[in-house]
């Protein structure tokens, strides 16, 4: 049965359930539904999503799921003869349940280790209303903006990046997950071979099959991607892209040493490949990250690397702005894609990450973040090595806000997820990350998404009765 099909089930079963309760009742939370079910996190979620797009329940953050006030009025029909239309297209597949599971709202009473999103306590959001306030009264913040950009943020981020970019080799887009499924769709011909991770962050997966591309994993080691699999495996598959997370990989926390980034550009340069580098996490690091490593993109004159870099995980989930960097031809396919899904990104947004970023008070934000995320990761590890034992973690990164923990080879990580919501915490399985079902036993727990410190070490010794 796929998870889909399940889902499916769930929400016909739930809504038989409720059809009876008056509006406003809250239904049964996450965990008591994995329970009694006996199904997976990632099913509830979407069970519910389906629920919600029947009008039958609203879910309020911080309070839970509840029967809608409005009854709505359907009338019966037959949707089986979609099937057979949406089969017909079998080189694409929108694979987005890990994706999902990781975008999930908790009840209140669970403690989050899975989201990948600041908890409002850690956001900037005095500094985020203010600047939303200020372009408000801005003329132009209403007027339709240039498609590459408003160039005084193109010409910030070319500065951020580095590498003697300048305004012309950015392209401002909608975060990180619009510009992945971009630049795969702009550069990569259909049915097409994609060099990736492995593991990985779920979003890369989903936007290579989304595209009718076909994934090729490559394990990583201490200094990050293999280069010499890179190597073979493109040379196997005639590939023409390479994924990479340069700094504080999502999920196991590596970052690519400089002398890897020159390996990998030299090897992607010979094979006439590109290098999609994901630079998701350059704003999180800690106070004992050290000298980061520069990106891919800052040694690159001959065009190999498209940089990928964002504000939504530094900020919001809700200011959806990043770049695309890139030199020579590509960049003109780059924006034609991004003008054909999109257009444009608001003004509003881009006015308002601008003054943000040039604010007096931004590094000082970044700078209580790495505070606030050095001590979070301290708390995380101390009580993962009490709760799993010394050998769980195999490395603690100095950035991001996520730690990848292996179990022993009898466990399974999707079990111990649904395990874990029924004790009251939500943890990711190690099985998102990968694009195929033989995957090694793993969990991925975060500390960004808790309101205190308290609530990670609770979360995680919470966890103690699964951990034989």
């Amino acid at each position: 049965m796929s998870n889909g099909s399940s889902a499916q089930e769930l929400a016909d079963a739930v809504a038989r359930e409720i059809a009876g309760i008056p509006p406003g009742t809250r239904i049964p939370a996450h965990r008591e539904l994995i329970r009694r079910f006996g199904v997976s996190a990632t099913t509830v979620s979407q069970c519910l999503a389906i629920l919600a797009q029947r009008g039958l329940v609203v879910t309020r953050p911080g309070a839970g799921t509840f029967r809608s006030s409005a009854q709505p009025t359907q009338r019966s029909g037959d949707t089986s003869w979609q099937d057979a239309t949406l089969g017909i297209d079998s080189a694409r597949s929108f694979q987005s349940a890990g994706m999902l599971g990781t975008l999930s709202i908790v009840e209140p009473d669970v403690i989050d280790l899975n989201a990948g999103y600041l908890h409002p306590d850690l956001q900037p959001l005095t500094k985020l209303t203010a600047a939303l306030a200020r372009t408000a009264r801005r003329p132009e913040a209403w007027d339709r903006p240039p498609v590459g950009g408003v160039p005084e943020l193109r010409d910030w981020f070319a500065t951020a990046i580095g590498g003697g970019l300048s305004r012309h080799d950015i392209l401002i887009c909608g975060a990180g997950q619009s510009a992945l499924a971009i630049s795969l769709r702009a550069i990569c011909s259909p049915g097409g071979r994609v060099v990736i991770e492995s593991p990985t962050y779920p979003g890369t997966i989903a936007a290579v099959h989304a595209a009718g591309l076909r994934p090729v994993p490559v394990p990583l080691d201490a200094e990050g991607l293999r280069a010499d699999y890179v190597d073979d495996a493109l040379t196997r598959t005639g590939a023409q892209v390479v994924v990479v997370q340069s700094l504080f990989q999502n999920p196991t926390g590596i970052s690519i040493s400089a002398g890897r980034q020159g390996e990998l550009r030299e090897i992607a340069r010979r094979h006439g490949a590109f290098v999609i580098e994901d630079d998701f996490a350059r704003y999180l690091t800690h106070t004992d990250s050290g000298p980061t490593p520069p990106p891919l993109i800052a040694d690159d004159p001959d065009g190999t690397v498209i940089h990928v870099r964002s504000l939504t995980k530094v900020t919001s989930s809700n200011l959806r702005v990043g770049a695309i960097a890139a030199r020579g031809p590509v960049a003109a396919k780059l924006r034609a894609a991004h003008v054909i899904d999109t257009m444009f990104i608001p003004a509003p947004l881009q006015y308002a990450a601008l003054d943000l970023v040039t604010g007096s008070g931004w590094n000082r934000a970044l700078t209580t973040l790495a505070l606030a995320l050095t001590e979070r990761r301290t708390v995380a590890v101390n009580a993962v090595a009490a709760t799993f034992g010394p050998s769980a973690l195999t490395f603690e990164p100095r950035g991001g806000y996520h730690l990848w923990l292996t179990l022993p080879r009898d466990h399974d990580g999707r079990q111990l997820a649904s395990s874990a919501m029924a004790l009251g915490v939500a943890v990711t399985p190690g099985e998102n990350y990968y694009p195929t079902d033989n995957s090694p036993p793993h969990v991925r727990l975060t500390y960004a998404a808790t309101p205190s410190i308290a609530d990670i070490d609770t979360g995680i010794h919470r966890l103690q009765p699964l951990t034989g």
